[in-house]
């Protein structure tokens, strides 16, 4: 009786964080492996998410404030014209660089298509903007859907083993027990670590992209009516 608690307080002893990853049976081992890869991988996705939505507003701040301040569109243009630029930015010199190409036909031809081929490139330009926005956004909800089964795999692997464990010992006291049990718990726990926060901020961000969205078509559908009114005085 005295052994088998003493074997019991040593097992016991064993059961850390550590001994449960290097201990584990090689399925589960991959599985933790793999999803602490994927939750630094998430982590790494969520901060870099989190300072290109700050210089997307701020940049589309900027750029709106300087818009309407009166100044001139050619001013603006050319103020813009040898720096890289984002966000609403980068559809305004989109669309004026269409219309300084589209002048000398329009003169020509008339400026019947310059306003459909204008706001066509400002909404390639939008869908550019945005492809960049919501890029690696499909990894996070991959691993907040998919990180919980993947845990539960290893759990069930973990408990299968601690069964098999207790089968051939022919043993059921907790020092047989704990360390499978332990470990299959320790792999769910794992998926949860990496579903949770991937699942928050895959909705955080996607909830952001859809309103940059939508102040980029706003800025595009104003800026066409602006475009519209120059070309019906210059028709």
């Amino acid at each position: 009786m005295e052994t088998i608690t003493q074997t019991a307080v040593t097992k016991s002893a064993e059961i850390s964080l550590w001994h449960l990853v290097m201990q584990a049976s090689w399925p589960v081992f991959f599985v933790m492996l793999g999803l602490a890869a994927a939750s630094i991988w998430c982590w790494a996705i969520i901060f870099n998410k989190f300072f290109t939505f700050r210089r997307e507003h701020a940049a589309n701040d900027r750029f709106e404030q300087a818009f309407w301040s009166g100044q001139s569109l050619e001013d603006l243009y050319r103020g813009l014209g040898g720096r890289a630029t984002a966000g609403l930015a980068s559809i305004f010199l989109a669309a004026m660089q269409e219309w300084k190409q589209s002048q000398g036909a329009a003169m020509r031809a008339g400026f019947a298509g310059v306003q459909k081929r204008i706001e066509k490139v400002m909404d390639v330009a939008i869908q550019k903007e945005m492809s960049e926005l919501e890029s690696n956004l499909l990894f996070l909800a991959t691993i907040g859907s998919a990180a919980p089964f993947i845990g539960l795999f290893g759990t069930v692997w973990g408990i299968m083993t601690s069964f098999q464990g207790i089968a051939n010992s022919g043993q059921t006291n907790l020092a047989v027990v704990a360390p499978g049990i332990a470990e299959a718990l320790f792999a769910t726990a794992i998926g949860l670590v990496a579903a949770i926060p991937a699942t928050i901020f895959y909705n955080m961000y996607s909830a952001d992209a859809a309103k940059v969205q939508s102040r980029l078509e706003n800025f595009a559908d104003e800026f066409s009516a602006i475009i519209s009114r120059q070309l019906d005085e210059r028709a």
